[in-house]
């Protein structure tokens, strides 16, 4: 009998696109009231189901509306985003989404990331170039040589620098960026691709799982919470740093254990195709790390350096990161004399390579406007609260982990999750005398696990890259996942107690 293959990445979201589209039929539809800060004449808008009502932006209208969030947090622009108020969800008309929901909720999604598409094209196209150059090839051998007898040096470098971008600023869409960089270091390095993509992608996960200053989920989520941001900081460094060493350990033992015996890898039978892909070990010569190409890597590193700088201190998002790549790359053409037309050609083909990625950007995106558009989010997210109510502090803390893991495949956005949880939520530590902190770093914990595994969240973009089935990722992952589970539920109960 012919073995049944597991499907692409593209299916995998369709398949859980028209789940969810199935889930609207059964889920009933509800959502909270907005409330969101107006700085241009210092007010309130509260968006109801019926209408808009303007309010004075006052520390009054927010207790009145049982919002306990200072005024501060929103004029400060610390809260910049229309927040869930308590006590308001009530159910709605039900808004089941059918056939034609279901067919152009794919295509809003690639135009609502139309940005970081973009961004993943581009970084494609300068890829090709710099390959073209054969900078790659000269400074992956150079580097080959260096780490001979210590390659293990690189899943700990790799690893822990991506955690730390992740820790601090939130790395994760950026990281599709190394894929193409990495793999054939990793491959050199006699590993397989399964360990490039994990000190990768692992690394991400854990940094924005254990997440200390991220701005764009423990600030935001503080603030939304009504609690200073450093309120619990000292509990998440001690999880990152527990469970950035639990991931590198993990990912070093399977990787020692493939180097050995290659046959131990969980994508043995797709070795050849993927060394063929990414592997320079067939060149019939050996090029020389001149100066030309070690400026190409230079230029090619910096659009790096400059893309995180700009991130982290510019305000700069998807558009400004793109322009950096598409500077990088005329500036290589033109250091290293590239003719136009096989620039442009080979520019539209590394583009070309990546665009499969893009397309799985996209879709993922409709799934989450098919939950909004069927108005369930809020229904889950109001049944959550509930089931919560009553638990000593122990069950409670644990239950909300669990609960925000499964919240995390309906909400995938970090910063979505808190200004639309944060307010409904961190009060319920009030009934169990517990700090809203506890929640905070519960919903990192909660998100940042299942994101290791979530269909919806960036992972089938990174398989992608490699082509490599998300069942492989699973048989790899899974173990991890549930050991760090284990040391979650038992970092979050002693933390309650202490």
């Amino acid at each position: 009998m012919k073995k049944i293959k597991f499907p692409s990445a593209q299916t995998v979201l369709l398949l859980i696109a028209a789940f969810v589209a199935l889930l609207t039929w059964v889920i009933p539809s509800g959502q909270y009231d907005r409330l969101a800060y107006n700085k241009e004449d210092n007010s309130f808008i509260n968006t109801t189901q019926e209408k808009l009502i303007i309010l004075e932006a006052s520390q009054k209208t927010l207790d009145d509306l049982q919002v306990k969030i200072p005024l501060e947090k929103f004029t400060s622009g610390a809260i910049y985003k229309a927040i869930s108020i308590p006590g308001t969800y009530q159910k709605l008309e039900a808004r089941p989404q059918g056939f034609i929901p279901f067919i152009l909720a794919p295509l809003k999604g690639i135009i609502q990331v139309a940005d970081i598409i973009i961004l993943v094209l581009f970084i494609g196209g300068l890829v090709a170039i710099v390959n073209f150059t054969g900078a790659f090839e000269a400074g992956i051998s150079r580097l080959s040589i260096l780490l001979k007898g210590k390659e293990f040096i690189l899943i700990i470098v790799v690893t822990t620098l991506i955690a730390l971008g992740g820790t601090t600023f939130g790395l994760a869409e950026e990281t599709i960026a190394f894929y193409p960089i990495l793999i054939p270091i990793f491959i050199a390095a006699k590993y397989d691709a399964i360990v490039a993509l994990a000190s990768i992608y692992i690394g991400s996960s854990i940094g924005t799982m254990v997440s200390t200053i991220n701005p764009f989920s423990t600030i935001i989520a503080s603030n939304s919470a009504g609690i200073n941001w450093t309120n619990g900081i000292e509990g998440r460094v001690i999880m990152l740093i527990i469970g950035l060493v639990i991931c590198i350990l993990y990912i070093i033992r399977y990787a020692q254990k493939v180097k050995k015996d290659p046959s131990k890898s969980i994508i043995f039978d797709q070795k050849e195709s993927i060394e063929k892909r990414f592997s320079f070990q067939n060149s019939s010569e050996t090029i020389n790390f001149t100066f030309r190409l070690k400026l190409v890597l230079t230029i090619f590193i910096l659009c790096f350096v400059i893309m995180v700088y700009g991130v982290s201190n510019l305000d700069w998002w998807f558009i400004e990161m793109t322009g950096v790549f598409f500077v990088g790359g005329l500036l290589i053409g033109f250091i290293c004399r590239i003719n136009e037309t096989i620039f442009v050609d080979t520019f539209i083909k590394g583009a070309n390579e990546l665009l499969s990625v893009a397309f799985i950007i996209g879709l993922a995106r409709g799934v989450t406007i098919l939950m909004e558009d069927g108005l369930i989010s809020d229904t889950l997210l109001f049944y959550s609260s509930s089931f919560t109510n009553g638990m000593n502090k122990g069950l409670f803390i644990n239950s909300m982990l669990f609960v925000y893991s499964g919240l995390s495949f309906f909400i995938p956005s970090s910063s979505g999750m808190a200004v639309l949880t944060m307010p409904i939520m961190s009060p319920l530590a009030d009934t169990v005398s517990l700090g809203r902190e506890h929640v905070v770093n519960t919903y990192l914990i909660g998100m940042g696990l299942f994101n290791f595994i979530n269909p919806t969240g960036l992972i089938l973009a990174s398989l992608a890259i490699v082509k490599v089935g998300y069942d492989k990722w699973l048989k790899f992952v899974i173990p991890l996942v549930l050991i760090l589970t284990l040391v979650s539920m038992i970092f979050l109960t002693i933390s309650v107690y202490l």
